[in-house]
């Protein structure tokens, strides 16, 4: 008897409370009618719990009627249990409270600094640090610019070195992009829409703008989804746009397309992607106006054309290098040029997006952007490009290595996030965010005060831009566009450290073109011989080990 009761005792919950609704039932008409109250949460309780034995979905409840619901409660609100009481400061889950507390403190404009010492493990492998100089330099302005805009382009833009990465109306609510817009044009740096086009918001904000032109050609369709150049060259005309962006991949969900479902779509959405109403709204994987390397230089000369001559350039998450080569082959083919790239990381991505694209497609961003700094050095036009980057940039000192290794200027997403409030609830895909950033819920986004937020934005780039004045300085530089992988060591292992220039190395102007091959550079020569400017597709499939090309 005690066995059977023991071996069943996950079933006391759900007996106990139709014990208690039966005796509560007879005590209430027995004695008090107050009972009823009990009669009525016991017994919706037991009915929940013939509910849970007798349903399929749920393994759990049907073993552990009524107590099993604990279980979903509890995984509800896992983020916040383990941000709250259980992580540390540096545990990047994806960013650490350190990083988040360093955002919130300069949007604020609250004390940055913090005693002690680092918490950081310096000998741990993984590790990297600024070499300063004897003599530091003291830099007055730090309104850090970078001049974007090749030969071809006829109304170069004087972007700010930090500026708020790709982040869609829709994925966003208007109040953010209002806060963050407004931020961007108090702050004097851009703000660049994401590939659901130009809302209302962005408009009313007044901002900078990066157009991004994506697969969906949001803003710029027709009506069966196609490019529409007319619709283009009259929207980007509109002198607040200052630069156009055409995404190939981006770095939460590479190489992967995505629907908006009829349900989500509001009229503001419909307005600013030229979308229908109840109509599910694709976005290809790929484009549809082009499909070859060459193709895609013409479209960015295309693009170049109907926008009157303003810089144009793509954002990808290098997968395939020799696909990246074939572009670069395209460039030196067509002699069409595009005025930037933006290099995004695998670890990027404010997008919500399947496990395994979030965790194991695509490449992170520091290899990402020497591969592709390198690239065009090796192919002679590496000053005729502009590098953006993007991919966990919050601190100066991001920045500040991510421009050693090669870009000219710096996005984030995730950070101008925290400016206006991100929690990193992880909340984002549900409609459900705690504090009105990522949902179209009216009531949930009125949290956001958009005065107060958007002044938390130019705070936080301000305040940034300063501490980036200030580590340059450090290094005795006297503009952060002069910082070198030198300038820079990274632990390799526990005991190990490499000079910046050994782990990420500028390789050799013009490099690919030479008669003479470098030998310790046969990878990329073989990588380059197998790259096609009139296609994607790799020359042949291979087989077997990979062959690596012996140097001349």
């Amino acid at each position: 008897m005690i066995k059977t009761m023991i071996l069943h005792q996950r079933y006391l919950v759900f007996v106990a409370t139709g014990l208690i609704s039966i005796a509560a039932l007879a005590g209430a008409i027995l004695y008090s009618p107050w009972l009823f109250l009990l009669v009525a949460v016991s017994g919706a309780l037991f009915l929940l719990g013939l509910h849970d034995l007798h349903q399929h979905r749920h393994s759990i409840l049907r073993n552990y009627p009524i107590v099993g619901h604990l279980r979903f409660v509890l995984e509800s609100f896992r983020p916040e249990i383990r941000q709250y009481l259980i992580e540390s400061d540096n545990d990047q889950v994806p960013f650490s409270r350190e990083h988040r507390g360093l955002v919130y403190q300069r949007a604020k404009g609250v004390e940055d600094k913090r005693p002690f010492g680092t918490i950081e493990n310096v000998y741990g492998s993984g590790y990297a640090w600024l070499t300063h100089s004897a003599t530091p330099v003291s830099i007055a302005d730090t309104d850090f610019r970078v001049r974007i805009g090749g030969p071809a382009c006829r109304q170069p833009y004087n972007a700010s070195l930090f500026n708020i990465s790709a982040m869609s109306f829709g994925s966003l609510s208007a109040n953010a992009i209002l806060a963050l817009n407004n931020g961007a044009r108090k702050g004097g740096f851009a703000h660049d829409t994401g590939e659901g086009s130009i809302s209302r918001y962005h408009r009313q904000g007044g901002g900078d703008l990066i157009y991004q032109v994506a697969s969906g050609y949001f803003g710029c369709r027709n009506d069966d989804g196609s490019f529409s150049a007319e619709k283009f060259a009259e929207l980007s005309a509109d002198p607040q746009i200052k630069m156009i962006e055409i995404k190939l991949s981006q770095g939460a969900k590479p190489g992967h397309g995505g629907m908006l479902p009829a349900s989500k779509i509001s009229p503001e959405i419909s307005e600013a992607r030229g979308i229908p109403m109840g109509v599910d709204c694709i976005s290809p994987a790929a484009h549809g106006t082009f499909s070859t390397p060459v193709g895609l230089m013409r479209f960015v000369g295309q693009l170049r054309e109907l926008s009157g001559g303003k810089p144009v350039g793509f954002k990808l998450c290098i997968g395939h290098r020799r696909e990246f080569m074939s572009m670069v082959k395209a460039m030196l083919k067509t002699g069409i040029v595009p005025d930037f790239i933006v290099v995004d990381g695998a670890e990027g991505g404010t997008g919500a997006a399947p496990v395994e694209f979030a965790n194991r497609v695509g490449m992170p961003m520091l290899e990402g952007l020497t591969f592709v700094h390198n690239t065009l050095r090796g192919a002679g036009i590496r000053d005729q490009v502009r590098i953006g980057a993007a991919g966990k940039i919050v601190s100066a000192f991001d920045i500040a290595r991510t421009l050693a290794l090669g870009a000219d200027w710096c996005n984030a997403a995730r950070g101008f996030m925290f400016a206006i409030g991100c929690i990193q609830a992880q909340s984002c895909h549900t409609n459900c965010c705690p504090v009105g950033i990522a949902t179209q819920d009216p009531v949930r986004q009125r949290a956001i005060d958009v005065g107060d937020k958007s002044d938390r934005v130019t705070r936080f780039h301000r305040n940034t831009m300063k501490a980036l004045g200030e580590i340059a300085g450090a290094a005795g530089l006297s503009h952060p566009s002069d910082f070198m992988p030198y300038h820079f060591m990274f632990r390799q292992k526990d005991n190990e450290f490499l000079d910046g220039n050994e782990a990420y190395p500028y390789l050799p102007e013009g490099f690919l073109l030479a008669d003479e091959e470098i030998p310790e550079l046969a990878d990329w020569y073989s990588r380059w011989d197998r790259a096609n400017a009139e296609s994607f597709a790799p020359p042949e499939i291979p087989h077997g080990p990979f062959q690596r090309r012996k140097a001349a």
